[in-house]
């Protein structure tokens, strides 16, 4: 299938970009690495009469530590993710978390910003970055400000970033040593999206516990219900398997084509469980 006519725009700078989506207002879209967009496009559940190509803007991709924490550009694709080595040693997870998305054709184009900017109610990378308790920062018209992962997901596919704003960057906080990570998902077998969901952090000592759930519902979400069940615990396989059982707990757990809500429950304590004790295990390494 074939999208609506639009017409292409390729800024060669994030204030170029900016200006353009204020000119054009709710008749443009911003294009990443394209694999949200451009099947919705085809479908024609999307008609932008505009198509602002950020591809081309310098600065907007790479990884890299920065004050105590560690930044992603928006247009660093989920291959990059997967493969940085920096990662691999300071956050895992997200190189564990991309390496679960799609097959390698959308791995190489797709990207973390372009994701977290669709905010689709099963896609991986939401999970991960409540539970590390990342930070987007976002650009428009009036400077750079900071979103909380936690304050970001809206409802389906809606996020906090303003019409007149780009994602251009994700900053992840520093963990302590002995922390470990998972992100462990039940995938639809054609898309590989998230059926369910749960990204996992944990420190050994169990002082400080992130726990994200994606897929379940209309947003990505914190289970504060398994973090409270966990403070101040020791964490043993017990106590991991009742915190599990609060997976749900806050959750609003919707029903569609890959479950009841019984099924997708009972699936959000089971992955809960088994990314707990996976972080555990790599926290005590």
């Amino acid at each position: 299938m074939y999208p609506a006519q639009f017409d292409y725009h390729s800024p060669a700078s994030v204030q170029e970009a900016i200006s353009l989506l204020g000119r054009l207002k709710d008749d443009a879209k911003v294009l990443a690495g394209g694999h949200s967009l451009l099947p919705m496009m085809k479908l024609r559940l999307a008609q932008p009469k505009h198509l602002i190509d950020l591809r081309k803007v310098p600065g907007l991709s790479g990884i890299k530590e920065d004050g105590g924490a560690i930044a992603i550009g928006a247009l660093t694709t989920h291959y990059a993710v997967e493969s940085s080595s920096l990662l691999k040693q300071k956050c895992p997870l997200l190189t564990e978390t991309a390496g679960t998305i799609g097959d390698p054709q959308v791995r190489n184009m797709g990207t973390i910003g372009g994701s977290l900017a669709h905010a689709d109610p099963a896609a991986d990378y939401p999970a991960a970055v409540i539970a590390l308790g990342a930070e987007l920062v976002a650009e428009g018209p009036k400077g750079k400000r900071t979103i909380k992962a936690d304050d970001f997901f809206k409802g389906l596919l809606t996020t906090a970033i303003q019409p007149d704003e780009i994602i251009v960057e994700i900053r992840i906080p520093s963990w302590p040593a002995g922390t470990g990570m998972s992100y462990m998902k039940f995938p639809h077998p054609a898309s590989r999206f998230a059926v369910v969901g749960v990204a996992a952090v944990v420190t050994a000592d169990g002082k400080k516990v992130g726990v994200g759930i994606t897929g379940a519902g209309t947003k990505a979400v914190r289970a504060k219900g398994v973090e409270a069940a966990l403070a101040g615990k020791t964490l043993d396989a017990a106590t991991l398997k009742a915190a599990a059982e609060k997976a749900a707990d806050g959750v609003d757990v919707q029903a569609d084509l890959q479950g009841s809500v019984e099924y997708k429950t009972h699936l959000l304590k089971v992955y809960c469980r088994r990314a707990l004790e996976a972080a555990l295990s790599r926290a005590k390494k």
